[in-house]
């Protein structure tokens, strides 16, 4: 899964950027309050966006 696509899932879920490091990226969800870390890579593995979605307590994404 693009990277992209995945940062567009979690914003529109409501979780925002916390802040930017140089291999990660932290999301924050203020409703759950909770915090996920996303890696800089150009794809992301399944199992990965998986887990960070259920780590924020947002819908799973879907893949194709």
């Amino acid at each position: 899964m693009k990277r992209k696509d995945f940062l567009r899932h979690l914003i529109s879920n409501g979780c925002e950027l916390e802040r930017k490091g140089k291999k990660h990226t932290l999301f924050y969800n203020p409703v759950t309050s909770k915090s996920a870390t996303v890696p800089r890579h150009k794809e992301l593995n399944t199992f990965t966006a998986k887990a960070i979605c259920k780590d924020l307590g947002i819908p799973i994404i879907k893949t194709r």
